[in-house]
Formats: C-alpha cells, sequence, structure tokens
C-alpha cells in the first residue's frame, strides 16, 4: 500500500528501523511492586534492580539486596502462569548471581556470601488461588515466615530467614507490600 502512495506521488519508498530506548514495559505492575520493595527495604541494604547473569544461565534478576550476611535475589510478578517454570527458572537466575558484572560489589568481598531468594506476589484472586492450591509446593520453595523477611527488610538487627515470599497490593493508592501474607493464604503465616 505504500509504494503504491508513494508511485503515485512520484516518490520512493524508504522504511527504516530504529533501535528503540529497549523493551517495551509488559508488566505494568512490576515496577511499582519493586518501588514498594524499595521503599520497605531498610537503606542499610545495597540495592541493584534489573540484574542480568549469563552463567549457567540468562536472565535479568528484578531486584538485588545485598547486605553483610546475605544476597537477596528477588522476583517481582503480578501474574504467575506456569508455577513449576516460574520456581525454576527464579531459583536457576539465584544460582547465576555470581556471574553477574556487579557481582563484586554485590557480595562486597565478602566469599562466600550466602544467595537467598525472595518472591514478591501481586495479591489478586487468581495468585491467591494459586498458592491455595499448591499450598505445599510454594511453602517448600518458600519456607520463611512472610512476617519475618518483610521484618528483616525494615529492621537491619533481624536477620535475614532464607527464601521466602511477599504478597503486594496494587490499588489506587499505589503499590504496597503486606507484612503477611493474604486472609486465606496460609503459606507463610
Amino acid at each position: 500500500m505504500l509504494v503504491s502512495i508513494g508511485d503515485a506521488l512520484g516518490a520512493d519508498l524508504s522504511v527504516r528501523l530504529l533501535p528503540g530506548a529497549g523493551p517495551r514495559i509488559r508488566d505494568r505492575f512490576q515496577a511499582p511492586i519493586v518501588e514498594a520493595v524499595l521503599r520497605v527495604a531498610h537503606p542499610t541494604w545495597h540495592r541493584l534492580v534489573e540484574v542480568p547473569v549469563r552463567r549457567p544461565v540468562r536472565g535479568v534478576i528484578d531486584l538485588v539486596l545485598s547486605s553483610r550476611s546475605v544476597v537477596v535475589a528477588t522476583e517481582v510478578q503480578s501474574e504467575i502462569h506456569r508455577l513449576e517454570q516460574q520456581l525454576r527458572w527464579a531459583t536457576e537466575k539465584s544460582l547465576a548471581l555470581p556471574s553477574a558484572e556487579a557481582w563484586s560489589m554485590i557480595a562486597a568481598g565478602e566469599e562466600p556470601i550466602p544467595i537467598s531468594r525472595l518472591l514478591v506476589l501481586r495479591s489478586t484472586h487468581t495468585n491467591r488461588e494459586l498458592a491455595r492450591a499448591f499450598e505445599q509446593t510454594l511453602a517448600t520453595a518458600f519456607p520463611a515466615r512472610s512476617v519475618e523477611a518483610f521484618a528483616a527488610l525494615g529492621d537491619p538487627a533481624a536477620l535475614w530467614p532464607g527464601p521466602a515470599m511477599l504478597w503486594a497490593v496494587v490499588d489506587a493508592r499505589g503499590a504496597r507490600v503486606l507484612d503477611g501474607p493474604p486472609r486465606g493464604v496460609p503459606i507463610g503465616r
């Protein structure tokens, strides 16, 4: 159609594809939830967002929080389509964290430093149903209590409890991280 218009106008057609500023935002809730986690995290946590890892898997970790005693690879999801894939992918990316260019800054020369995981899920009907349906799987993957993980984010004296899952609410007032699981979700209590 463009060639026909060009011919009718006596013009040549030229099409260019120019690189954009990056990928389109695929999950419009992810950035507000990351912001909410960052607001909860005490300033003593060293923070990095969108940390690429390369070996043995390639990917990007949404948020990395590190202290002198632990590194927490954080994945933020507003919707989970395939639970087993999400769990596997989050684990593989956290294990690949030492391959990140920023690892020397993340680990702050404290070798070896344990790497833990945090999954932050948006509290939706679908995600709460998923958590109830796969309670044992999620409790095994993220055994720490949500209230302890929430406390450890905000209090530098509190020890990180291990792999944990937190929930976030996104509504007209913005995003906020809950200090425990939503009502009716037994995981992390």
